[in-house]
């Protein structure tokens, strides 16, 4: 059975393409928001960053998006391809939520008496009555591109499912230890990228470099990334005593994202945090059930060291190998695959 190289079928040409086309006009549309609100507001005041940070985090989500489907379907990874479809049903909440926030940040006088202030009303003529149907566009845009996407995500199943059978066999328990394996993997590519929105929006709109929570919120930047690098290499290679240390992490994390939720709500707090609340909120809880289920994951894949996964995991060459085997192990398929290295198999 052959596999397709990179791109090399109409179904992942076109799910590439759907997420870049998504990608130009989210980003278009965000970017003329930025220019209408940059042309008659102080973007540098604390009150105003929600909106330079909208459009840092959606160019950050879309590059992160954007990486991630590569990445798929590099390693023929269909639960990956799930995971990217639920993170994009997330950009469409996100999106949403940011119509919220920026009307927080720009409607600054919601009862006007009869006088029309164009930049701090709400009113016909106003500012953000100007953004407003930009703000809109933005989460219906996702939200039809995520219809195309399932439609792509669907054809890329049925043309994965041979590739991940040939790397574990037909043998059902190695099947479900690998399945949790990838699954955690997959977790831990999304948990950056929740930790770094989050740390991106208290370090740009909220936190004075002079606050002890902006020294702390540095200090716990190498601690999570050392938690996520480590935990991966620990689960490919089954190091216990590792992966026993990323577990203790995560562990430390959760008490920091829960202390950094209870913050924005605190009486002496809460004022620096009212034109983000939403958007910190959002990202700080997903980041904690992202975590509480990496944890899970992680639990599970420390049980399974040891009982014959270690082969398939480390060599993740898995469905990269796309080497043209010329000694007698099969030729390159007419459709332009390659054969899978049989050695994989694991029976």
């Amino acid at each position: 059975m052959a596999v397709e190289p990179l791109l090399g079928t109409r179904a992942q040409r076109f799910f590439i393409g759907a997420i870049c086309i998504q990608a130009v006009a989210v980003l278009a549309i965000i970017s003329i928001v930025f220019h209408l609100v940059n042309e008659h507001v102080n973007l540098s005041s604390s009150y105003y960053r929600t909106i330079p940070c909208y459009l840092a985090l959606f160019v950050l989500a879309e590059i992160f998006e954007l990486l991630m489907a590569f990445d798929a379907l590099r390693l023929r990874n269909v639960i990956q391809l799930v995971g990217i479809l639920l993170f994009h049903a997330a950009l469409i909440f996100f999106a949403a939520v940011q119509i919220h926030e920026t009307k927080t940040a720009l409607v600054r006088r919601p009862d006007c008496d009869g006088t029309v202030d164009y930049v701090s009303c709400g009113g016909p003529g106003t500012l953000y009555r100007k953004v407003e149907h930009l703000l809109i566009a933005a989460p219906a845009t996702i939200a039809a591109a995520w219809f195309i996407l399932i439609f792509f995500v669907r054809a890329l199943y049925f043309e994965f499912g041979w590739a991940i059978f040939r790397v574990v066999g037909a043998n059902p328990a190695m099947k479900t230890m690998y399945q949790f394996y990838q699954v955690l993997i997959c977790l831990l590519k999304f948990d950056f990228f929740a930790f770094t929105g989050v740390t991106i929006q208290l370090l740009i709109l909220v936190l004075s470099k002079n606050s002890a929570e902006f020294g702390l919120t540095i200090a716990a930047i190498p601690v999570v990334l050392v938690l996520l690098v480590g935990c991966g290499f620990a689960v490919q290679r089954e190091i216990k005593s590792l992966m026993v240390f990323s577990l203790f992490l995560m562990l430390a994390s959760e008490t920091y994202f829960v202390y950094k939720l209870v913050r924005f709500y605190e009486p002496d707090s809460e004022g620096q945090y009212v034109t983000t609340r939403a958007t910190l909120t959002l990202f700080t809880i997903v980041s904690i059930l992202l975590l509480l289920t990496t944890f899970g994951f992680g639990l599970k894949c420390f049980a399974d060291f040891g009982k014959g996964l270690y082969d398939s995991k480390t060599s993740d060459t898995l469905l990269r190998t796309r080497k043209h085997i010329s000694d007698g192990d099969g030729e390159k398929a007419d459709s332009g695959g390659y054969p899978l290295e049989p050695r994989l198999s694991i029976e």
